[in-house]
């Protein structure tokens, strides 16, 4: 079976979209563009572990660079009195960075763009930056903050900043959040750093999370993916253009076949890998059982 496959930016995807639908015969496209990865820290996890998860999420938004595409770049966390140790610590962690650098130089000239046109809005305040080297060349760590009110009023602020990027988002009322979580296009991830009284608290939270995302991480960050039976890497346009597919994990290979019914066919004229016998040993799903043996 025909069909393609990108991950890439929004606008790229869009492009090769177009080309896949408007072929003569048009081909399934699955294109992974898209996603910002909103990270949620309850207040919890703020008060009870805030350094530990100011040094894991520089790590995470610097992974590689910051060029992963699950890299959380929307972070969401509660005005409270231990918030400022965290505050403290990220700022530290990233005005002491070392520069990164950025697979091309296009893509490295296109973050300067943007974090430089942040650094000019007024509803962003630039929280430190990391040590740069040369102009046109290594990146410098980058991180942002505004408050719910601006985020909300400006939902260009919710675009995605590819690097070693980051944007905090500081809120006071839980609703505000649960606001901004509906607002939410698709994304391949949302992650939650909390306690157990956190996720009871924040139960409408998810709620709304598992229609925005296809993977929730609790506790943990978006940038390590698995590949493994339980993985979905994919999710709500612009994310993904097929919500239903992932592109990492045992279910992938789905996207490149399609269903076919071999009718009232005489065992012999059916493939190896149908007939009664099942002569290559291979599981099988018959009758709704998964099993090796004979279907005679």
């Amino acid at each position: 079976m025909k069909a393609a496959a990108f991950t890439g930016s929004l606008a790229a995807g869009r492009a090769l979209f177009d080309l896949a639908v408007s072929r003569p015969d048009p081909i399934p496209f699955y294109g992974e563009m898209a996603s910002t990865n909103p990270l949620f820290l309850l207040p919890g996890a703020v008060a009870t572990r805030g350094e530990k998860l100011a040094l894991d999420l520089y790590a995470s938004f610097t992974l590689g660079a910051g060029q992963f595409c699950t890299k959380p770049g929307l972070v969401f966390v509660r005005e409270s009195p231990e918030l400022q140790n965290f505050l403290t610590v990220l700022r530290e962690k990233v005005s002491s960075s070392s520069s990164f650098t950025l697979l091309t130089r296009g893509i490295a000239s296109a973050y300067e763009q943007v974090a430089a046109h942040r650094k000019q809005e007024a509803h962003l305040n630039s929280l430190t930056r990391g040590k740069s080297s040369e102009s046109n060349g290594p990146a410098a760590v980058a991180l942002f903050e505004t408050d719910i009110s601006a985020f909300l009023a400006n939902p260009r602020l919710a675009s995605e900043h590819f690097g070693p990027s980051t944007l905090l988002i500081r809120y006071s009322d839980k609703q505000q959040i649960l606001e901004c979580a509906r607002g939410l296009v698709g994304h391949l991830t949302a992650t939650i750093q909390g306690t157990p009284a956190d996720l009871q608290e924040h139960v409408d939270l998810i709620r709304i999370l598992e229609t925005k995302v296809g993977r929730i991480v609790f506790n943990g960050y978006p940038t390590g993916v698995e590949v493994c039976h339980a993985m979905v890497h994919g999710g709500p346009y612009p994310a993904s253009t097929d919500l239903r597919t992932t592109s990492v994990g045992t279910l992938a290979i789905l996207r490149f076949v399609r269903p076919l019914c071999y009718q009232d066919f005489p065992n012999a004229a059916l493939p190896p890998e149908l007939q009664n016998e099942n002569p290559l040993g291979i599981w099988r799903l018959v009758d709704g059982e998964y099993g090796r043996a004979s279907a005679c």
